[in-house]
């Protein structure tokens, strides 16, 4: 399972909510089946949508926009 908490810990060069976007869509592909949201993030460009963005960018779903 892939936490987001472990994704934020491990990446402290992210600075923007587009950047965790494309960090959780590399990891997506890890052979990684489940994504536990279990921390907001804290960046000033994050959207309200941003759960169903995360979850969008780890299953693939390209069509959510904020």
């Amino acid at each position: 399972m892939l936490y987001l908490s472990e994704i934020l810990l491990q990446h402290h060069d992210i600075d923007t909510f587009e950047e965790l976007i494309k960090v959780v869509k590399s990891k997506a592909g890890g052979g990684e089946i489940f994504f536990r949201i279990d921390v907001k993030p804290t960046y000033p460009d994050t959207p309200e949508n941003w759960e169903d963005m995360l979850e969008g960018a780890f299953v693939g779903v390209h069509s959510v926009t904020d």
